[in-house]
């Protein structure tokens, strides 16, 4: 797992991208730099695409650097949401597009099957790359680069995770869109009540919509201030 730290001080703010995302994706580093512009140091955690083991992998190398924080406020997004509602300690919890469900369709029978499969390699098509999925300002190199195969493996540590997912704080706010195909929207409405959904035009990463300028103010409000600012926005 790669960790960075962007800018110079400010409030610790944890930022757990998704499976596929880079830091040098634009459309991530667009989002790091807003977070750093508001007075915050970002740490960024880009996670591995195929796993073994989910709480081994995926939530301790994260969970032993939080540890060593006096505090800090969360950022999520997708698979790093799932990760995240494993984290302890975080005072204001922000979840963009969480991947507490895989999506519906013909394919969802499919996934206890191919989680059997003892198989670490990446060989499942999961349909990523794709501008129309992602939003409409993922760049080329982001489509190229990304990631859009899954291994087995992975399937089965995610299933296993959203399966034992441990309640979502009650001040926790989500960024969701309605036309996402890469998450289970129905998972996140099980979770979250919808005064605190956030809903927006575009793909499933919010950072890649072409509504991205108008959500980033509600977003900064989430971060400092919790459901309170989704409300009473």
């Amino acid at each position: 797992m790669e960790r960075r730290t962007f800018g110079e001080d400010g409030e610790d703010l944890v930022f757990v991208l998704g499976w596929g995302n880079k830091l040098f994706h634009e459309n991530v580093r667009w989002l790091v730099d807003e977070l750093v512009d508001a007075g915050y140091l970002v740490h960024a955690f880009r996670i591995p695409t195929t796993i073994t083991d989910f709480r081994s992998e995926y939530v301790e190398p994260v969970a032993e650097f939080v540890r060593e924080l006096d505090g800090y406020r969360l950022l999520t997004h997708s698979t790093g949401g799932l990760i995240g509602a494993y984290l302890d300690g975080a005072t204001r919890r922000v979840y963009l597009s969480p991947f507490w469900g895989f999506p519906e369709g013909p394919e969802e029978p499919l996934y206890d099957l191919l989680a059997k499969l003892p198989v670490s390699a990446e060989l499942l098509p999961a349909g990523t790359a794709d501008r129309e999925a992602l939003g409409e300002l993922a760049t080329d190199r982001q489509l190229e680069t990304g990631a859009d195969a899954a291994a087995p493996t992975w399937i089965r540590e995610c299933l296993d995770a959203q399966r034992n997912l441990p309640p979502i704080d009650d001040d926790a706010v989500v960024f969701c869109s309605l036309r996402d195909s890469v998450v289970s929207t129905r998972a996140i409405g099980e979770r979250v009540p919808a005064d605190r959904v956030v809903l927006y035009d575009g793909g499933h990463e919010l950072f890649s919509s072409s509504s991205r300028d108008r959500h980033l103010p509600t977003l900064l409000a989430a971060l400092a201030d919790g459901a309170a600012a989704v409300r009473e926005g």
